[in-house]
């Protein structure tokens, strides 16, 4: 069976790190959008509650982020009613 242009890809330890990177911010900004649209909550909403800005907030949501602090995750957490929990896989 043919392999996909991404299973070929995913073969090159260079770009698995790079994809690997990627998903990570984009799974952070996914998970923080999709529970703040659960709950109706506005951006400027979320980050009243969680005791920062409203463009803090945009920038998390966006994937395009790199300076994420547990901190101020942990306040997104807290305003979402959710629980951070940081863990390491292979």
């Amino acid at each position: 069976m043919n392999k996909s242009i991404f299973e070929r890809k995913m073969e090159s330890r260079k770009f698995k790190v790079i994809y690997d990177g990627v998903s990570v911010k984009m799974s952070i900004g996914e998970q923080i959008a999709e529970l703040r649209h659960k709950t109706k909550m506005s951006q400027l909403e979320l980050a009243n509650k969680a005791h920062t800005s409203r463009t803090a907030i945009a920038r998390y949501e966006s994937g395009n982020y790199n300076s994420y602090n547990v901190s101020t995750l942990s306040k997104i957490a807290g305003a979402l009613h959710k629980k951070l929990e940081i863990s390491f896989s292979s």
